[in-house]
C-alpha cells in the first residue's frame, strides 16, 4: 500500500513557539507533527522496508563517531595517518616503515621549520665555506670556526675544543657540518670514545664544553645543593637542558660563583642569564620547571652593587604566582589547573609536593631577608597527615627546616602586621606576651633536632633565632622586660655567628652560603656594632664581642663574589662605623648616653630589618653627606676595622669622629638634613630604595 505524500517544515526555519512547526498534510485529519515524532528521514526508511536505501548512507553518517586523531609524526608531516587507538592501539604503517616511535599526545604542537631550516641553511653554507679554506691551509690542525657576525639570530659558534681531534677526523666532521639533521649545533658536536654525542653550550658570548658543564652541575650539587636540596642530583645536565634553558644556566651561574677555574665566568653570565630569565618569564603559560629555576635563582641571586636593581623580592613573588597558577598548591588536583587531565605518578606528585614547600620556604626567606611581608600560603598541602599518603611525607630533613620557616612566618605576622598601626607593630604589652609564645614555639623545634641534624638545619634555626629576637629593637626602654629582651637578643647574635663560623671551619662552605644567610649575618654584624656602643657593652665581654665584630666583616667580604657588588660595600659601611665609634674600645664608658636612646631606631618599617636600614642612613649622614669618604674608593681599599692595625683606606674614615649621633645617641645629635632630598645624590651608590622622601610621615 502506497503512503500518503506529506511534507513537513524544517524544524529550524522559523523561530516561534516551541520551535517545531505543524506540517501540511495532503491527506485528511493528520495531526501535526510533535517534538517527539520521527524525522522524515527515519519515517521515510521505515515505509520503504528496505535497509539499504540512499538514506541509510545519510544516516550512518550522522551517527559515525568523531574522527580519530593522527599520531605525532604524522601530524608534523601534515600525512594522512592510519593508527588504531581501539580497542587495542596499533602504530600506523608510517611509523612502523621508519622505526618511529608512533603515539598519540594530547599536548602535542606542530613545529615551524622553515624559518630554522633558512638559518639552518645559512649556518652550513658559511661553515662549508671556511672549512674549505682551512682544509687548503696547511697551518692549524684544529681550525676556528665562527659563525657570521651579521645572522644575530644564530647562537655565536666559537672555536671548536682541540679535543674532537682525538675523536672524529676531519672528513667526519665536515660532514657533520654539512648535515642539515645535525642543526645549527652540528659543527660543535664532541663524540665521546663510547660514541654518546655531546654539545657545547652557549649563552650570549660564552661558550661551555661538555667537561666544563660536568664540573660545575658536580660542583653545584656538592657545595651549594644541601643549602636548598630541591633538584635531583641523578638526572645529568643534558637532561636539564632539555627540560629547560633557563634552569640550567641558573645552575651553572650559581656553581660558577668563586669559581677557580674561572673567576670571571659569573660576572660574564650575569648579563646574558638575565637576558633569558625575562624571555623566558614573557612566555605565557609556564610549567614548574621555571618555578624551580626561581627557587634557585632566589637562593643565590646575581651579583648587584645597589638594592635598586635587585629583583630578587619581585622573582619571588612571581614564584609564588607561577606555582600556584599551574596548581603546585593542589598537587593531587593538577587537572584542575590545566586543559587537558594529568596523571601524576608517584615520583611526579612527590616532586610537586617538595617543590611547593621550597617556594614557601625560600618565599619566606626572601620576605624576612628583604624585611617584606611573606607572600606563603601554609595550607593542607604543608601539613601532611596520616591520610595524606606517602607522596606528602616529607624528609625529615626538610620537615624541620618547612617548621622553622613557619616559625619565622609567625615571628613576622606577631610583630609586624597590627592594622591599627602605621607602621604596623604592636604594642609594647602585646609584643611581650607573643615573646612568651613564640620562645615556647622556638624550644619546641629545638627539641625536634637529632644527632644526625645537618649543621645547615642547625643554622637556619639560628637564623630565625636572631630574626625572633631583633624585635628587642622595638621595644620601650620603659618596658618591664627590656633589659631582658636586649640580653637574649645578645645571645641569639652571637650563637648565629658561633655557628656560622663553626660551619665554615668544619666544612668550609660559607663561601657557598645563600643570599639569605649573607643577610642574616648582615643583621648579626649591625646588631654587634649597635650593642657594644651602647649602655649594654658593660654587660658583656668587649673582647669577644670585639673578636666577633672582626670575624662578621670579614666573613662578609668572603662571600663577596664580585667587585664593588653589595656585601663588600656592606662590610665597608660596618667597618667605617665600628671605627668612628671607637672600634669597641670606648663604647659603653663616659659617653653620657641615655638608657631611653641609646638603641631606639629611626627606621621601623622595615621588620627585623629595620636595624640595617637605620645604620646604612646613620652612616650616609655622617660619612657621605659630610664627604669625609668616597664609597667606591673604599671598598677599592677596605678599611681595616681592627684599631690596633692602621688601615689602607685611613684617608677616607675619620677615626676622631665621635660616636655620637652614629650608633645611638638618641636621634637629638642627628642634622636636621638626615633625611634631606640634597643627601640623595650621594647615597645612590646604597640606593636602599630609600631615595626620595624627604621626612618620615608619622611621629616617632
Amino acid at each position: 500500500m502506497t503512503a500518503p505524500p506529506f511534507a513537513v517544515s524544517d524544524p529550524l526555519a522559523h523561530g516561534v513557539g516551541n520551535g517545531y512547526t505543524t506540517g501540511t498534510f495532503a491527506s485528511a485529519g493528520r495531526p501535526p507533527i510533535s517534538p517527539t515524532t520521527p524525522s522524515h528521514t527515519s519515517v521515510k526508511r521505515n515505509l520503504s522496508g528496505s535497509g539499504d536505501s540512499l538514506d541509510d548512507g545519510d544516516e550512518c553518517k550522522k551517527i559515525r563517531p568523531g574522527v580519530k586523531r593522527a599520531c605525532n609524526e604524522c601530524r608534523q608531516q601534515k600525512l594522512r595517518c592510519d593508527v588504531v587507538q581501539v580497542p587495542v592501539y596499533k602504530p600506523c604503517h608510517r611509523c612502523k616503515r621508519l622505526k618511529l616511535d608512533c603515539k598519540i599526545d594530547t599536548t602535542f604542537k606542530r613545529v615551524g621549520k622553515r624559518s630554522r631550516n633558512m638559518e639552518m641553511e645559512k649556518e652550513i653554507h658559511e661553515l662549508r665555506r671556511q672549512l674549505a679554506t682551512q682544509q687548503s691551509s696547511s697551518t692549524a690542525p684544529s681550525p676556528s670556526v665562527k659563525a657570521p657576525p651579521s645572522e644575530a639570530a644564530s647562537p655565536t659558534i666559537s672555536s671548536i675544543p682541540s679535543q674532537l681531534d682525538h675523536y672524529i677526523t676531519t672528513e667526519q666532521a665536515g660532514n657533520s657540518l654539512l648535515d642539515l639533521r645535525s642543526g645549527i649545533d652540528g659543527a660543535s658536536q664532541m663524540r665521546s670514545p663510547n660514541r654518546q654525542t655531546r654539545q657545547p653550550r652557549r649563552l650570549g658570548g660564552i661558550t661551555l664544553t661538555p667537561d666544563q658543564v660536568d664540573d660545575l652541575f658536580e660542583r653545584f650539587f656538592t657545595l651549594f645543593h644541601p643549602f636548598m636540596p630541591l633538584l635531583d642530583p641523578s638526572i645529568t645536565p643534558d637532561a636539564y637542558f632539555d627540560m629547560s634553558q633557563l634552569l640550567p644556566w641558573i645552575i651553572i651561574s650559581v656553581a660558577a660563583r668563586h669559581y677557580p677555574p674561572d673567576p670571571n665566568l659569573l660576572p660574564s653570565l650575569s648579563a646574558p642569564i638575565s637576558v633569558l630569565l625575562w624571555a623566558t618569564l614573557a612566555d605565557v603559560p609556564q610549567n614548574y620547571v621555571v618555578v624551580k629555576a626561581l627557587c634557585i635563582l632566589c637562593t643565590w641571586p646575581l651579583p648587584i652593587s645597589s638594592t635598586s636593581s635587585d629583583p630578587t623580592f619581585m622573582l619571588s613573588g612571581l614564584m609564588m604566582q607561577i606555582a600556584m597558577q599551574i596548581g603546585l598548591h593542589r598537587p593531587s588536583h593538577a587537572q584542575d589547573f590545566a586543559r587537558f587531565k594529568e596523571d601524576l605518578r608517584e615520583e611526579e606528585l612527590r616532586d610537586r609536593v617538595r617543590t611547593w614547600v621550597a617556594c614557601n620556604m625560600i618565599s619566606q626567606r626572601v620576605a624576612t631577608g628583604y624585611g617584606q611581608p611573606p607572600s606563603t600560603v601554609y595550607d593542607w598541602a604543608l601539613v601532611p597527615s596520616a591520610s595524606s599518603g606517602t607522596s606528602y611525607q616529607l624528609p625529615e630533613e626538610v620537615e624541620i627546616r618547612l617548621s622553622i620557616e613557619r616559625f619565622c612566618n609567625k615571628v613576622t605576622r606577631s610583630f609586624y602586621t597590627n592594622k591599627m598601626d602605621p607602621m604596623g607593630l604592636v604594642s609594647d604589652e602585646q609584643r611581650g606576651i607573643m615573646s612568651d609564645f613564640l620562645a615556647h614555639d622556638f624550644a619546641e623545634i629545638e627539641c625536634k633536632l637529632r644527632p644526625n641534624t645537618s649543621a645547615i638545619t642547625i643554622l637556619y634555626l639560628r637564623a630565625a633565632g636572631l630574626h625572633f629576637r631583633l624585635s628587642a629593637f622595638f621595644d620601650s626602654p620603659e618596658s618591664q622586660d627590656y633589659r631582658s629582651h636586649i640580653s637574649s637578643l645578645w645571645q641569639s647574635t652571637t650563637s648565629f655567628l658561633e655557628c656560622v663560623f663553626d660551619l665554615d671551619t668544619a666544612r668550609g662552605l660559607l663561601l657557598h652560603a645563600s643570599n639569605y644567610i649573607l643577610q642574616m649575618i648582615i643583621a648579626a654584624g649591625f646588631t654587634l656594632l649597635k650593642l657594644l656602643n651602647s649602655f649594654f657593652a658593660d654587660s658583656v665581654k668587649l673582647g669577644y664581642g670585639r673578636d666577633l665584630f672582626l670575624k662578621t666583616i670579614k666573613a662578609i667580604r668572603t662571600i663577596s663574589v664580585a667587585t664593588n657588588d653589595l656585601p663588600s660595600r656592606l662590610a665597608e659601611v660596618l667597618a667605617q662605623l665600628w671605627k668612628s665609634g671607637g672600634s669597641g674600645l670606648r663604647a659603653g664608658h663616659g659617653h653620657g648616653k641615655s638608657l631611653e636612646n641609646s638603641l631606639q631606631l629611626k627606621v621601623r618599617c622595615r621588620m627585623s630589618m629595620s636595624l640595617v636600614y637605620d645604620s646604612v642612613w646613620r652612616w650616609r649622614e655622617e660619612f657621605q653627606a659630610k664627604e669625609r669618604g668616597n664609597l667606591e674608593t673604599a671598598v677599592e681599599n677596605p678599611t681595616n676595622p681592627d684599631s690596633n692595625v692602621e688601615s689602607s683606606a685611613s684617608s677616607t674614615v675619620d677615626t676622631a669622629l665621635p660616636s655620637e649621633g652614629l650608633l645611638g645617641d638618641g636621634f637629638g645629635t642627628v642634622s636636621n638634613s638626615f633625611f634631606g632630598e640634597a643627601n640623595n645624590e650621594v647615597f645612590d651608590p646604597l640606593s636602599w630604595m630609600l631615595d626620595g622622601y624627604t621626612d618620615f610621615p608619622y611621629e616617632m
